[in-house]
């Protein structure tokens, strides 16, 4: 299993469908960008969350803005070109578009942006390191 940590922006508006076994599964793609100048290129990653994360965070997960993803890479093929799928495990909503809270996003759980919407509740990226444990 090749695990897989990325931060980008929402390349369009999530989609929410119900498969015919009712399970739910929220998809979009990500934008993430390496290097810079003339050297900058774009990765493009299409990512999958199941069930009731996939629900709750589908309608926060929207054109422009910022997350961090973490999850399970499938690499693929489509056309000739590589396709780079993630089962996402962990999402942390980043800010973006529309953002008028000074760089916070709530994602409708009670979440601010530094908080993995789909994880166990603890903060993706914690400034204090008197809480890391070694």
């Amino acid at each position: 299993m090749q695990n897989l940590t990325v931060n980008g922006r929402i390349g369009k508006d999530a989609e929410l469908r119900t498969l015919q076994n009712g399970q739910t599964v929220c998809s979009f793609t990500l934008a993430s960008d390496q290097g810079f100048g003339d050297k900058k290129t774009t990765n493009w990653f299409r990512i999958s969350l199941w069930g009731k994360r996939g629900q709750s965070l589908a309608p926060y997960l929207l054109k422009g803005g910022q997350v961090v993803v973490a999850g399970e890479l499938e690499i693929g093929e489509w056309e000739g070109k590589a396709q780079h799928n993630v089962n996402a495990n962990e999402i942390a909503l980043m800010g973006g578009r529309g953002d008028k809270q000074g760089g916070k996003q709530d994602d409708g759980l009670g979440h601010q942006n530094q908080d993995f919407a789909g994880g166990a509740g603890n903060p993706a990226f914690d400034d204090d390191a008197d809480s890391v444990p070694f």
